[in-house]
Parts: C-alpha cells; structure tokens; sequence
C-alpha cells in the first residue's frame, strides 16, 4: 500500500511538472515597452506611428537595438507637412519620409544628462556618399537641435533605447543649417547675408541632386575672420568692400562634389573663387597667396554636401 501511495505521488508531481511546461510554451511574451510601443500607445504621435508604417521602419524600432529617439508629435508632423507643401503623409516620397525618419535617430542610448553642444550622427545619409549625416546639438539652455528643433520631454526610457520629445519635425539639414545653428559660424553667416552679397544662402540651401549641389564648404570660424580683419587693418566686415567679399567667400566653396576628409588628396582643387593647394597629411589648405589654414573640423555632413571648419579666411589673389 506504502509503494502505491509512492508511486501515485511520483506520477502526480510529474504530471504536475509537465503541465507547468506546457503553460510555459503556450504563454505569450511578457509585455515589451519598446519604442514603438511607446509611439502606438500615445495618440499625440499617431502621425508618427503612421509614418514610420509606411516606411518599414516600425518592425526597426520594435526590435532589439539600442537607439536614441528624437520623437516629433502631430502638431510638429502638421507644420512640416504644411511647410513642404504636403497635404498628407501619403503625399511625402517613401524614400524622402524614411531618411527624414532616420534623422531623429541616433545609435545607442543618450540620456539628457549625456547629450553636450556638439555634433552627432544620425542614422540618415547623404546620397552621392552613403555618408550618415550630422546633427548639430546645442545644450546651452535646454537642448535644441539642428536650431530648428527643441526637446520638450526628456529621457523616455524604453526596453530598447530612451525617446525624446520635440516640437518639430527634424528636416534633412542643408550645409546652410549648420552654419546658421552653430554659433561658431556667425561672422561667416553675416557675410554671406550681406546685403551686397549673392543669394549665397539659397545657393547653398540647393537640394540634393539638383545642380550646384552637392557642396563642400570649407567654413571659417569666427577666431578666423577677427584675424582677417586684424591682418588687413579692418575695424569690421564693412571695411571689406562687396566684391572682394564676394571673391573671398566663393574661395570656401567647392560645387558639385561631396568631398570628405578621406577623399582629400595631396594637390589642387578648384573652388568657386580660386584654386587651393591640399595638404591632406597635415590637413591644411594655402590659397593663391600663400597662406595657410588649419582644418580644424571635419565631415560635418549635411544633405547636399560637407562642411570642414578652417582657422583662417583663404583669399583669392589679391
């Protein structure tokens, strides 16, 4: 009787055992809180949730990674719509809505507390390239980005990565976005907004694939232009008469190429305004009249070309 009471008992907990096991493989997945998750649960990012399922992207940020989202919600969808002249998401190309997409993303997980004035890579890319294009963080008060863009709910943490809120939509930035969202460049945007001056802003804003475009611009810092007026005796930009400015800024600007620190071979290459001598080991560049500036940054990528910070204004031949 002993035996058989032990026997019963052995059968029930393996029973009992099995039983468990099969629960276990019928069960669902626990419940994930990825970043789609997040955006399909918040009706104030339905034009999000939208626009990453057209473009694929949604199976992206479901799975496993760790990304860092800048997340635009629908009033920001709506501006940017109107903005482009789009009456809907369906209006918008797949392939333009997928890299403006990719351009509020940024590989790994970066906090508030992480982010500092400076430049990332987003997960967007230039065309002629492939080249990931740059994002210009300014963290001075709050953090905006690109100076177009403002974080409005930090650190949204995710199973695969963190999101942050902003209040407009991320638009591929152009090489003029840079210079104007980078206080580094405001000498330099004075001079180009001369009223004596070209339109070199709407030169500049050329979309990718459309001629001038793509542009390199090697992009003198403010440091650069107070030495040129000290060099020349000038008080200010005023004292530069128009066409000599004219020249000097077209000397920064190489039209038609994308041309990376990488591609940069000992030589010369022909800008807008004159012919520059590279030093591509030492990273400088001489003009006509044998000065010589320092690249001091580089392959800041924007849409349709690359910028380079310089530490002096090349000059044509005087």
């Amino acid at each position: 009787m002993k035996n058989l009471l032990k026997i019963s008992l052995i059968v029930f907990i393996t029973l009992g055992f099995a039983s468990c096991s099969d629960d276990d493989d019928t069960n669902p997945d626990p419940q994930t809180n990825t970043i789609a998750d997040f955006v399909a649960s918040n009706d104030d990012y339905s034009s999000l949730k939208a626009a990453l399922d057209k473009t694929g992207l949604t199976a992206t940020l479901d799975g496993q990674g760790s990304f860092t989202v800048f997340a635009p919600n629908n009033a920001a969808f709506s501006a940017f719509l109107n903005a482009n002249g789009f009456a809907s998401l369906d209006d918008v190309p797949t392939a333009l809505l997928t890299n403006v997409l990719l351009n509020h993303v940024v590989s790994g997980v970066n906090m508030a507390s992480d982010l500092t004035t400076g430049y990332v890579n987003t997960l967007a890319t230039e065309a002629s390239s492939g080249a990931n294009l740059s994002m210009y963080v300014n963290t001075s008060t709050g953090v905006k980005l690109n100076g177009i863009s403002t974080v409005t709910t930090a650190d949204i943490e995710a199973d695969n990565g963190v999101i942050h809120a902003v209040n407009a939509v991320i638009a591929l930035p152009t090489v003029v976005t840079f210079a104007t969202a980078d206080s580094t460049f405001a000498t330099l945007v004075t001079a180009l907004t001369r009223a004596d001056q070209p339109d070199f802003v709407g030169i500049l804003s050329t979309p990718a694939g459309t001629s001038p475009a793509p542009f390199t611009v090697f992009a003198p810092t403010n440091d650069a232009f107070t030495a040129l007026l000290a060099e020349l005796g000038a008080s200010s930009l005023n004292d530069i008469d128009g066409p000599t400015l004219t020249a000097a800024l077209s000397t920064h600007v190489i039209a038609g190429a994308n041309v990376r620190a990488a591609d940069l071979v000992d030589g010369t290459v022909t800008t807008l305004g004159a012919d520059l001598v590279v030093d591509a080991s030492n990273a400088t560049l001489t003009d006509p009249n044998g000065r010589v500036s320092n690249i001091i940054v580089v392959d800041v990528q924007a849409s349709n070309g690359v910028v380079h910070a310089i530490d002096k204004v090349l000059l044509p031949q005087l």
